[in-house]
């Protein structure tokens, strides 16, 4: 039985690179640290080492969405600084300019850094958070000098300052008439199937944190999607085929 099975074709790159980390830190027996891992990421890290004794895998941060796994042999034992992350927090004049999230995601893209290096922005009232891959966080450091109109300084803090986030989800029962991205999407959000079919192929919808263009994929229980300006949804399960032969489904919208 071949491992790929288990997950969808456009991953396989990413399950090679579990498995050549998993080879790695076994001919080596030294540890591995990864970039910063989304949760579909994470779930693959797990069910491929999941049942592994002889290489133990961990996440960090904790209460974060994104974040660095560190692979490694049973002897070892793992400190907080060997996954390689520091946590900021973006001073600015909060009383004259207001920053939004896709603000400073934007301002760092335009650094020229893969989305990997960094972890999550967080944000609550006038605080902001920046989680940074050690390497690439003295750069950031220095050349990310404005916001939007706002003048920014980012100031090291320690990770028990961690601005912590719960996410509550609303939950919706509702059939559909197959479990296509297009007909999932469409029923969440209340919309015709042709303007979610539309939303698609305009790269504005994520599955898994991955833009997708392909209507027809079907989605899976556990699957998140995201829409532009709608916010984000998740597939809780597929509860069965009801009487007219449409699928019975459970979701969860982010509130």
């Amino acid at each position: 039985m071949s491992i790929y099975q288990h997950f969808r074709q456009d991953e396989k790159e990413f399950v090679d690179s579990v498995l050549e980390w998993r080879e790695q830190v076994e001919n080596q027996y030294a540890p591995k640290r990864t970039d910063f891992l989304d949760p579909r990421q994470q779930h693959i890290v797990q069910s491929i080492l999941g049942q592994n004794e002889e290489i133990i895998f961990s996440f960090f941060p904790e209460n974060t969405e994104r974040k660095r796994a560190l692979l490694y042999p049973s002897y070892f034992q793992p400190a907080e600084e060997d996954y390689g992350i520091r946590l900021f927090e973006i001073e600015y004049s909060s009383k004259f300019v207001t920053i939004e999230h896709r603000q400073v995601l934007g301002s760092i893209m335009s650094l020229g850094l893969k989305r990997e290096k960094f972890g999550d922005i967080l944000a609550h009232e006038e605080k902001i958070q920046l989680i940074l891959a050690e390497e690439i966080s003295e750069f950031v450091r220095m050349e990310l000098k404005q916001i939007g109109k706002a003048k920014v300084n980012l100031q090291d803090v320690p990770f028990s300052e961690l601005i912590k986030f719960r996410e509550e989800w609303q939950e919706k029962v509702t059939t559909v008439s197959s479990l296509r991205l297009d007909a999932v999407l469409a029923a969440i959000y209340n919309i015709s199937r042709q303007k979610a079919q539309t939303y698609i192929k305009s790269n504005l919808v994520k599955l898994n944190w991955k833009i997708t263009e392909n209507a027809s994929i079907e989605v899976e229980a556990g699957d998140v999607i995201s829409a532009r300006g709608y916010g984000r949804s998740k597939l809780i399960s597929i509860e069965g085929r009801t009487k007219r032969e449409k699928w019975r489904i459970s979701l969860g919208i982010l509130k």
